[in-house]
């Protein structure tokens, strides 16, 4: 860049930056000929050299805050974290109130048989409610009344009829009078026939969608203004099942859609107080889950099906499919009471839960997958398929 100046008339005195170069060139050693060296930059050039160590004012002033700067960024960490874990001691100790008077509460079960419901009914009369227990049979009605107490009733009850659902509803109406029904836990529920789709019939699909879903549907309907009334709890026993289909047959189906109507039954309900729960069990050992039955159940199909499905399949289709599942015993749980204590946080808690998901599988496999991508499913589910003998036999 140039820069035009006018010629300075004689006796004027030279501008200011003429004399601060003079100033400058006065301390620079004289030299003589060929030696000299070029002539120094001038002050401006000096403030704005890039490779010049003097830095204007205005560059101390910014490293100057730039110490603050980062001391209030470090000091924001400490109180976010400090806040953070805060907030997870209130959410613990929050889910660690519990209601007072349980010994005046009743408390509905249905499936008390064998299994979750069994154990979930002599936990509870223990602690103090008062428990209705719905079973199938006379035997196990019996066999449940001799071990608890005489505040623990039993009824027999098939939730898949609408008669004996409505009568069972009039009788706890009577028992539990104007206290109402603190407690509903529907956990009655059936495997049906685990099988490839093909292998199957519509018939084969009713019976766990009866019982499962519409069953358990007709139970809450039924006792719901008692539930209303006291302000109470339902608890609605579905399955990892229905959170991924891991066979073919009713039982998924069925689950998945326990875990549509828990979740509209939940919204409806808070306007009355009255909190509903999920509880998602992995796998367990139970008569629910005996696998001699599932493949009496899967044997018999086999032999009704037609030659050409036999030959895709394959004749030791079964027995291979048997020994892919003795690689997942490890994953069975066998403490029934992971799904009890569900139960009771649900009953007890001030805070319940919306979901409840029980059994180490559930909590590290099932639910986890449940939320990737269907690719990532389909991989994994598919590795535990036994391989067809020839599917292109069609």
């Amino acid at each position: 860049m140039y820069v035009l100046r006018a010629r300075r008339k004689p006796g004027e005195s030279p501008p200011p930056e003429d004399r601060c170069a003079q100033v400058a060139q006065s301390f620079l050693p004289q030299h003589s000929g060929q030696n000299r060296p070029a002539p120094s930059p001038g002050p401006q050039q000096l403030l704005h050299s890039s490779s010049s160590p003097v830095r204007s004012p205005s560059s101390f002033i910014v490293q100057e805050r730039r110490v603050p700067i980062i001391y209030r960024g470090k000091k924001m960490f400490f109180w976010v974290l400090a806040l953070l874990i805060l907030c997870g001691f209130l959410w613990n100790y929050k889910r660690q109130l519990k209601i007072a008077d349980i010994t005046d509460k009743y408390v509905f079960i249905t499936g008390c048989d064998t299994g979750f419901g069994n154990l979930a009914a002599r936990t509870f009369d223990k602690k103090g409610f008062h428990v209705i227990a719905a079973c199938l049979t006379e035997s196990e009605s019996t066999a449940l009344k001799a071990e608890t107490s005489e505040r623990l009733h039993t009824v027999l009850l098939d939730v898949t009829d609408p008669e004996n659902v409505k009568r069972t509803a009039q009788w706890v109406k009577n028992q539990v009078g104007e206290k109402g029904l603190w407690g509903l836990i529907n956990n009655a529920g059936v495997l049906g026939v685990l099988a490839p789709t093909d292998w199957l019939t519509v018939e084969d699909y009713r019976e766990p969608i009866e019982v499962n879903l519409f069953g358990l549907i007709n139970v809450t309907l039924n006792l719901l203004p008692l539930v209303k009334k006291a302000r109470g709890r339902i608890i609605n026993v579905s399955s990892i099942g229905g959170r991924l289909a891991f066979s073919g047959g009713g039982y998924t189906p069925s689950k998945y859609a326990v875990e549509g109507f828990n979740d509209s039954l939940r919204r409806d309900m808070k306007a009355f107080g009255v909190h509903v729960s999920c509880i998602e069990p992995g796998l367990f050992k139970t008569g629910l889950s005996d696998p001699i039955k599932a493949t009496e159940k899967k044997r018999a199909i086999w032999k009704h099906l037609s030659p050409d499905i036999k030959q895709q399949y394959g004749e030791g289709y079964i027995e291979k499919s048997l020994d892919k599942l003795k690689g997942t015993n490890s994953f069975v749980n066998v403490d029934l009471s992971l799904v009890v204590e569900c139960m009771d946080h649900a009953l007890t808690s001030l805070f319940p839960k919306t979901h409840y998901a029980a059994g180490r599988d559930a909590k590290t496999f099932w639910i986890p997958l449940s939320h990737m991508p269907a690719v990532l499913q389909d991989f994994l589910l598919l590795k535990q398929k036994t391989e067809l003998a020839n599917p292109k036999a069609v």
